[in-house]
């Protein structure tokens, strides 16, 4: 988590700081501060708890202007948010750093450090790093450099650091592991970030930092080291990212605008990618043909709403291409010990690239005798891509909202694209494959249909706003859209959600069913559907009240104690996961709006979750 940015210039770098942090508080906004080298010699420090608005306004109290500084946005990991746990954070008055990660060791260097005779000031594993510069410079390490390379040869854990001094204020130090580093170039003028986005105001060219390394970033150029202390040459990238990509426009949340924005994206997904009703296996990387040809099984490995995604590609690839799919949590995935079969594909999915967890799962993949590794992804520069044999881009654009929306309809779609790549080897005929690719291709004019539905949506909502508990149901396919259902009421509304496959409701969920607990459940025309239907007078029978997304010919009609809300006609299957999330995304957003809640930052989360 936590977004963090530094800026070297001629001119005054407090406002490239702050639109900086705005645009990465979507990684962490319990607290927000920055540090600029002083005119007097000594390190400025301005900190607020919340968030960037706060620290604005703790600014116009106490303003701050230098041509070096860094900054930082917070989600809280070691201790509360509070202004003393905010970072900068310092040792002494002449040294400032800011952290996104874990430093796992922390509590032996702090006792270490203590008997030194060091004090703290906060709770946090950071201030720990701080002092431990400060105690290097000070048992003669020729510069902050060379202390920040002692330092964290003794680090445990996951790290972006940035690190300033009074003393040399004409330079800012970084380091990478396991946490995301880019640097920006500029004329007569550098900047580092979390993120691409941070810098887009000021730049549109950048450097990614690989894992291990360290950077020494001045006005007049950068110089990077690998883990092996070698100079190194990282390539230039020209971002295609606009600053205005990263604004709201006429939408009230970042959110709404990314739930509208899923019909372009999807199709920017597909695109290139579907060609004379095929899929164009070369998408995946020009060894794709020869790894899946031999592919026996599949792996996928993934968190949250890409783990949701994950079990939808399960249904798609066991129905369509013939071979076992195993779906696991990255983080459960990590501390067991896998029986790995023969050719099997492993499959990592992350908005990011940069999910820890999912990260360190890939890593130990690739000493377990894996076919290849497979990487769906939304950032071209991340540590997933860069790791991957093969990849799969997204093509998502920025998705700012905490709430994953069209990150989760284009990984849908990849993993379609992967389903039918895989199926193309010995179970679909050139036929099949292109009525597949023809429903594929046919998906963002049923998104744009789906989008119509919002202000019905908006109106059932109301509904929700006294409710303090909902049940989702699906079955096959749709079971994991009704885990990604209530996934987002939960995140951006609050409201205690849970969702079941509908076969299980009679084995005890159904006690809670009752007037209080609505029941959302989505029921495309498929040959499940019968035994939906059964499931829906269940619940009837016993007072609940429902609310059923159905296909039009489903036969499903509207009467006491049951809405029926009509979906776009003539959903096939293979869309179906796609479109089908689209009323629950939108039922949870107008949920949320009227509940009153902060839609794109809620409480206690933030994306990019690049700690464990």
């Amino acid at each position: 988590m936590c977004g963090i940015v530094g800026a070297i210039a001629e001119r005054n770098v407090v406002p490239v700081l702050m639109e900086g942090l705005r645009r990465l508080e979507y990684r962490g906004y319990d607290s927000a501060g920055l540090a600029v080298a002083a005119p007097q010699g000594t390190v400025h420090r301005v900190r607020a708890v919340g968030k960037v608005a706060s620290l604005a306004d703790a600014l116009e109290a106490n303003p701050a202007r230098s041509g070096t500084g860094i900054a930082h946005t917070r989600w809280a990991t070691h201790g509360a948010p509070t202004e003393g746990n905010a970072h900068p954070h310092v040792s002494g008055d002449r040294l400032a750093i800011v952290h996104n990660g874990i430093i796992e060791n922390y509590e032996t260097l702090r006792d270490d450090l203590l008997a030194d005779g060091y004090e703290f000031a906060s709770e946090t594993d950071t201030e720990v790093v701080a002092h431990h510069i400060h105690r290097e410079l000070d048992r003669g390490a020729t510069d902050l450099f060379d202390a920040l390379r002692q330092t964290v040869s003794t680090l445990r854990g996951a790290y972006a650091l940035v690190v300033m001094s009074a003393d040399e204020p004409g330079t800012l130090v970084t380091a990478r592991a396991g946490c995301p580093v880019v640097i920006g170039l500029g004329i007569g003028e550098n900047f580092v970030a979390s993120d691409v986005a941070a810098l887009l105001p000021v730049t549109r060219r950048f450097v990614f930092l690989e894992e291990g390394d360290m950077a020494r970033l001045t006005r007049e150029g950068v110089e990077i080291y690998n883990a092996a202390g070698q100079v190194v040459e990282r390539p230039v990238r020209e971002s295609e990212l606009s600053a205005d990509a990263m604004e709201r426009g006429h939408y009230r949340h970042f959110m709404q605008k990314e739930i509208h924005e899923q019909p372009r994206a999807v199709a920017e997904t597909l695109e290139d990618r579907l060609s004379n009703s095929r899929v164009m296996v070369e998408a995946f990387g020009h060894e794709a043909r020869d790894v899946f040809s031999r592919v026996r099984a599949v792996q996928i490995v993934a968190c949250g709403t890409s783990y949701h995604a994950g079990l939808v590609a399960r249904y798609e690839i066991e129905r369509l291409a013939g071979i076992p799919c195993r779906v696991e949590i990255a983080s459960e995935y990590r501390y067991r010990k896998p029986v790995v079969t023969e050719g099997t594909l492993f499959v990592t999915i992350s908005q990011s690239g940069e999910t820890l967890d999912t990260l360190e799962a890939l890593r130990a993949a690739k000493t377990m005798g894996y076919l290849a590794t497979l990487g769906i992804c939304n950032v071209p520069e991340s540590g997933l891509v860069r790791e991957s044999d093969l990849v799969l881009m997204t093509r998502a654009g920025p998705e700012i909202g905490v709430a994953s929306t069209k990150a989760f309809t284009t990984q849908l779609a990849a993993l379609s694209l992967l389903t039918l790549a895989l199926a193309r080897k010995e179970r679909m005929n050139d036929a099949e494959e292109a009525s597949c690719v023809a429903e594929l291709a046919a998906v963002p004019g049923q998104l744009e249909r789906a989008l119509t539905m919002e202000p019905v949506i908006a109106v059932l909502a109301e509904r929700f706003v006294e409710k303090h508990h909902a049940l989702f149901l699906g079955r096959g396919i749709q079971y994991p859209i009704a885990m990604e259902g209530a996934l987002k009421l939960k995140e951006i509304s609050y409201i205690h959600a849970e969702a079941y496959p509908a076969g299980e409701l009679k084995h005890g969920p159904l006690a809670l069913v009752d007037a209080d607990m609505p029941v959302i459940t989505v029921a495309p025309n498929n040959t499940l559907l019968e035994k939906l239907k059964a499931n829906i007078q269940e619940v009837r029978a016993r007072g609940g009240e429902l609310i059923v997304f159905a296909d039009p010919a489903s036969g499903i009609e509207s009467g006491d104690g049951l809405t029926v809300v009509h979906m776009p006609e003539h959903v096939e299957d293979l869309q179906a996961p796609v479109v089908y999330t689209v009323p629950l995304q939108l039922l949870s957003y107008h949920v949320a709006v009227l509940k009153g809640t902060d839609v794109d930052q809620p409480r206690n989360l933030a994306k990019s979750v690049t700690v464990e």
